[in-house]
């Protein structure tokens, strides 16, 4: 693993925190966290569809994203679920518990992930130093909400 990537997976939590906060101020504007998750998926689909023809990348046809079947196209049902769970739970949470309990939350889903090597990810096996990995950042939420 290079740090580069390292890095960049870094600055994608960092966007997963900034996306948060604005999502909610967003939710708060419109006044229901739905209509906040759903003008912020517009939003991004307009800027991923003007930057698909800047960066010479094809659209997908029809034909083609309907034969990968609904398995693999609910990846943006999920994503809508967890921004408007962010939107939602955004102001009723601090932004470090709502974060540090997310990222408890994917953590513990891709310790299982890991193990098993579902959903194509190479196959780690549960080990007691991965899980001490996992217990250490739900111990550091418990001490963020109390604190």
């Amino acid at each position: 693993m290079t740090w580069i990537w390292c890095v960049g997976a870094f600055l994608a939590g960092v966007l997963v925190s900034v996306q948060t906060g604005i999502n909610t101020q967003l939710g708060r504007q419109l006044g229901q966290p739905l209509q906040a998750a759903f003008v912020s998926f517009v939003v991004g689909t307009l800027a991923l569809a003007a930057a698909m023809p800047f960066l010479r990348v094809p659209f997908p046809g029809l034909g083609k994203v309907a034969s990968v079947g609904l398995p693999w196209l609910s990846g943006g049902i999920l994503g809508g679920l967890f921004v408007f769970s962010m939107i939602a739970l955004g102001s009723r949470l601090s932004a470090a518990v709502l974060v540090g309990l997310v990222v408890g939350g994917q953590l513990i889903a891709s310790l299982v992930l890991d193990h098993f090597g579902w959903l194509g990810f190479p196959q780690h096996v549960l080990s007691l130093p991965r899980v001490a990995g996992a217990a250490l950042i739900v111990a550091g939420v418990l001490l963020i909400r109390k604190f």
